[in-house]
């Protein structure tokens, strides 16, 4: 099946099956390709925490204004972004590329400056900001693998990020959440999944210049 496919297949389901769970081998697979997701300048200023205990789920559903996928999908995933990117945030990454890419420190030194100008200019508010778009970015890749593996999700802005901070004991992590995903398989009797998916023409979608 393409991607195309795949996410016609797709949809934000609104009932899982909870007797349905994600083998370990394909949530090691999905996780493994949200890893890949491309970030400004390679930074993943953001976490993925993966929620299986049943007891915080249902702390999370109730900050998710009662939700049932919070409790019913097989898990949780919740993209946080970063509130503490500084200079040593980048010292420690340029340190990493260094190691993985098996050069010395100071042939980076340049891009590291590049990065210490672009996020200088920033304001506290306004980095956590932006960490926020790049967590966007990892869920869309995160939507379109799992469909790619058949595995159903519903990406959620519907909850309360201060009470989801607290519940995950995020902001001593140096987090604050950004999106969630829940995933699993659809429940044979959730109706949405028959719906027709209603997208605008081409001609209102795109625009060639």
């Amino acid at each position: 099946m393409s991607l195309e496919q795949s996410l016609a297949w797709r949809y934000a389901v609104k009932k899982f099956d909870h007797t349905k769970k994600i083998s370990a081998e394909q949530l090691d697979t999905l996780l493994k390709t949200v890893k890949l997701a491309p970030s400004s300048y390679g930074l993943q200023p953001f976490e993925v925490l993966v929620v299986e205990d049943a007891a915080i789920r249902e702390q999370l559903k109730e900050a998710s204004y009662g939700q049932s996928q919070l409790t019913d999908a097989s898990q949780v995933l919740v993209f946080a972004a970063e509130t503490e990117i500084n200079e040593t945030y980048v010292k420690n990454y340029i340190d990493e590329a260094a190691r993985v890419r098996q050069t010395d420190r100071e042939n980076l030194a340049g891009f590291e400056q590049v990065i210490l100008g672009a996020i200088g200019h920033l304001t506290e508010d306004q980095k956590t900001a932006w960490a926020h778009k790049q967590a966007y970015i990892a869920l869309g890749v995160a939507i379109s693998a799992a469909s790619e593996l058949h595995i159903d999700t519903c990406p959620m802005e519907g909850f309360n990020p201060g009470k989801f901070d607290e519940i995950l004991g995020l902001k001593e992590k140096g987090l604050t959440a950004s999106v969630i995903v829940t995933i699993g398989y659809r429940a044979e009797d959730d109706g949405y999944q028959h719906l027709a998916k209603v997208r605008k023409t081409d001609d209102d979608f795109f625009i060639h210049v």
